[in-house]
């Protein structure tokens, strides 16, 4: 049986998703809460997106495959998510469970993912309640110029000028929205969402259009630093806690395997 599960947490106080020895990870709590709940070990887990230390997440996809035997009969995802969530600490919280498509790909499968980045720039948009999810910004930011520099990092582009490179995998992705509002409660919110995103793409994103927002720089300046395809040390990558994984989405189940087949396939750029 192949298990879809859903999940939220608050990566305060985490190293990360990706289970590290002797460290505190969102994947080894859930994988621990797992092998108590199905009584056997050996689980493997495989996540939408591997979010680094103290980004959050609300809508992070998780599948993993059970042997014969262990999975129970009849399966009951109500009570699985009831004693996962019996078990596991209360910053990592299962919020469904459900029998998934064998083709189903939580990382492979999905056509997007979408975070959401919650800065307070004015005083009245402080709260001491909320400081460990929204980034405190010192200086008012000009949402109108963000929007504009945002426009001009959409479509599929090298962002290597705003990902950490790592051995052997492409830094090419397809960034189908990326847009910046302010919300009920005065916070900006940085809408972001791709096709998949590279190691710290998001944060120097936000980075980027910080500086473009508080007037340091103008709004081609985000284009420049794209067209470059290398890292700038000019560009912050922000902080992770006013980072949120809210949403993956997912093809019909009849598509999910050509979806997979055609993500697992090395990317090259066609501008």
């Amino acid at each position: 049986m192949r298990l879809r599960l859903d999940l939220a947490y608050d990566g305060t106080d985490f190293h990360g998703w990706a289970a590290q020895p002797g460290l505190r990870t969102v994947q080894g709590e859930l994988v621990t809460a797992l092998e108590t709940v199905l009584r056997t070990s050996g689980v493997e887990v495989v996540c939408a997106g591997r979010t680094d230390a103290g980004v959050h997440a609300r809508g992070q996809v998780v599948h993993l495959d059970l042997a014969d035997g262990v999975a129970p009969d009849p399966f009951d995802p109500d009570r699985l998510v009831r004693r996962l969530n019996g078990i596991l600490p209360p910053d990592v919280r299962v919020r469904r469970a459900a029998e998934a498509s064998p083709y189903f790909d939580a990382r492979f499968g999905a056509l997007w993912r979408r975070y959401a980045y919650r800065i307070a720039d004015r005083p009245e948009t402080l709260d001491p309640l909320a400081r460990g999810h929204v980034l405190t910004w010192p200086r008012p930011l000009d949402v109108d110029a963000m929007n504009a520099a945002s426009q001009l990092l959409l479509g599929e582009h090298d962002f290597a000028s705003f990902c950490k490179r790592r051995e052997g995998a492409t830094t090419i992705r397809t960034l189908q929205e990326l847009s910046w509002e302010r919300d009920s409660r005065g916070l900006v919110v940085g809408r972001v969402r791709a096709d998949a995103f590279c190691h710290s793409m998001v944060r120097a994103l936000v980075g980027c259009l910080i500086a473009v927002g508080e007037g340091r720089r103008p709004v081609a300046w985000a284009g420049e630093i794209l067209r470059a395809e290398v890292r700038d040390p000019s560009v912050a990558v922000v902080h992770p806690h006013g980072l949120v994984l809210e949403e993956v989405a997912y093809p019909p189940d009849a598509e999910l395997e050509a979806r997979a087949a055609q993500t697992r396939t090395k990317r090259v750029s066609h501008e």
